[in-house]
């Protein structure tokens, strides 16, 4: 594996999932800090796109692996991220073995690089954890309610396992290893067709189609913008002592999918109404995340409006949708 020639005192971190849609953002959020990145990415979801832009930057290196395969890596380590996971329902659900495994495997690969480093550890878990809640909101302590063989389970058993193998470690003395619980995440460089609701409405209301809603649209989200949560995630990964425990992180502000579904409407005047679909199987009926730790602990909290998240990424998705017609037209 390439890795990255820092200089003596830099950090040197490792982001898995580095390509990916909150990977490639915390890639230039740690340049920007003037760390020394690898970035690992197997592009089976993340975009060669989204990194492309630093791939001249003298701190960045891009190593396509899958993380279900050992990483060996010569250089020092200081932190390792692991975020390569599939996080869609459409994506994780293509080959919900891959998925499980990456969860597992792959978490356990990178464990293993984290001690064989005495480097730091923070996995990217999900408030997927906590399945279709029976708790409202959802604290740390709350045990989920999950449904073991429906087809969420691969993503959210998936999950919790490697969380579980972070914590045994943890309690082993062999990784310093942190958990953050992530709850919906919004912003530039969702892919359009990762079947995440905000992504979906936009890009079904620029096209000037109905956008869908699963369900009555009475279940609720919370969302928290990509720029906010990868702050989130750097604090957790500098905190002490080690918090010892997993961290929510996402916007407390709750929203149900009609309110999300007229607030796209009425910033992307091209869309023509919205139709209704049954709901997905397991699918949550409320999600809002208790920060309370996040915020005592971190001194963190998200800070960008849901306005004017949705304003930056509906100008991101626009810009994409026009260059995809001239594509189209030529």
């Amino acid at each position: 594996m390439d890795v990255v020639k820092a200089n003596a005192g830099r950090k040197r971190v490792l982001v898995a999932g580095g390509a990916g849609f909150v990977g490639s953002h915390l890639c230039d959020a740690l340049l920007s800090e003037g760390c020394a990145v690898v970035c690992v990415d197997s592009f089976l979801t993340g975009a060669r796109a989204n990194v492309v832009p630093l791939e001249n930057h003298p701190d960045f290196r891009l190593v396509t692996q899958d993380i279900c395969s050992p990483l060996g890596v010569d250089e020092p380590l200081d932190e390792i991220y692991n975020l390569a996971c599939a996080a869609s329902p459409p994506r994780y659900q293509a080959d919900p073995v891959h998925t499980m495994m990456t969860s597992v495997v792959g978490t356990r690969n990178l464990l293993e690089l984290a001690q064989e480093h005495g480097a730091r550890f923070l996995l990217a878990s999900t408030s997927e954890v906590y399945g279709d809640p029976e708790v409202h909101p959802q604290p740390e302590d709350y045990h989920g309610n999950v449904n073991p063989t429906g087809p969420r389970a691969c993503y959210d058993e998936g999950k919790r396992a490697a969380e579980t193998l972070c914590f045994d470690l943890l309690r082993l003395g062999q990784v310093d290893a942190r958990v953050a619980r992530i709850f919906n995440t919004y912003g530039p460089r969702m892919q359009a067709d990762d079947g995440r609701i905000v992504s979906n409405f936009i890009n079904q209301a620029l096209r000037g189609e109905p956008l869908t809603i699963y369900g009555t649209g009475a279940q609720t989200r919370s969302f928290c913008h990509v720029s906010d949560l990868v702050k989130g995630l750097m604090a957790l990964m500098a905190v002490e002592p080690n918090p010892k425990t997993p961290v929510n992180l996402g916007n407390p502000g709750e929203f149900t999918v009609n309110e999300l579904a007229a607030l796209v409407r009425e910033m992307v005047p091209e869309g023509s109404g919205v139709v209704c679909r049954p709901l997905p199987q397991d699918d949550p009926q409320r999600r809002r995340p208790d920060i309370t730790r996040a915020r005592t602990l971190l001194g963190w909290e998200p800070r960008v409006p849901l306005q004017e998240g949705l304003k930056e990424t509906i100008a991101w998705f626009r810009l994409a949708h026009e260059a995809e017609k001239r594509i189209t037209a030529a």
